[in-house]
């Protein structure tokens, strides 16, 4: 049991390996499609954002009509009473008491919507410089990409010019080095030939008794003769 346990424990671990290299091989890929889902999101919090601010406005003009009722029943309210008619100023107050449950009721409303669209609108202008960002930074990351992709073509490019270059100059020597050879032996032969020219004509010449000739124990004996008369 214990040895399944590691079994899957190691196929779990080469699981991620692959999706941490499929993850990193497609990481722009990623990051691009991430940014278009925010903005996605954003544009929908817009629109959310933006009903929440007409209710804002339906709750705001409700709240002003709500005052502006409370107010004039009691203005009726005082005239009633100044013309000693308690008991239609106690309805026109009822009516009163009603308006200001009413505009309490609105008044808790158009805050709730007043606080909610000023944070949506934080949070939207704050998810929008982000998402700017993101949309920077992916411009400079495809930039790289492309001048390291550049980079490297020329860098392998390069290196593959670089070997045939040094393909080339090893065949150039390998050429020069036959040449040397052949006009190694051409002198050779030409130094031979006329070494066995030299060697011709010397004999030629001292068989016919011409230049110098070679010295023998006659002649010696015959000069020092010479010499005694």
């Amino acid at each position: 049991m214990s040895i399944f346990k590691k079994i899957m424990t190691a196929i779990r671990g080469g699981a991620t390996e692959i999706g941490e290299s499929i993850v990193d091989s497609n990481a722009t890929r990623i990051f691009e499609q991430e940014i278009r889902d925010a903005e996605h999101h954003l544009t929908k919090a817009k629109r959310d954002l933006t009903g929440v601010m007409a209710e804002q406005m339906s709750a705001s003009r409700d709240v002003d009509r709500l005052k502006r009722d409370v107010a004039e029943h009691e203005g009726y309210a005082v005239q009633a009473l100044e013309k000693g008619d308690e008991s239609l100023a106690l309805a026109v107050a009822e009516k009163i008491a009603n308006l200001e449950s009413e505009l309490t009721t609105q008044q808790q409303a158009l805050d709730s919507f007043s606080g909610n669209a000023t944070r949506l609108k934080e949070l939207v202008k704050k998810s929008e410089r982000q998402v700017a960002e993101f949309k920077r930074q992916l411009s400079m990351v495809k930039t790289t990409e492309s001048v390291q992709k550049a980079t490297s073509a020329i860098t392998d490019n390069f290196s593959s010019s670089n070997s045939k270059l040094l393909n080339a100059k090893d065949s150039l020597e390998r050429i020069k080095a036959k040449q040397q050879k052949f006009d190694d032996r051409m002198k050779a032969a030409e130094v031979l030939e006329s070494e066995d020219s030299d060697n011709s004509l010397a004999a030629q010449l001292k068989e016919a008794g011409i230049g110098a000739t070679s010295t023998s124990a006659n002649s010696v004996l015959e000069r020092l003769k010479a010499k005694q008369k």
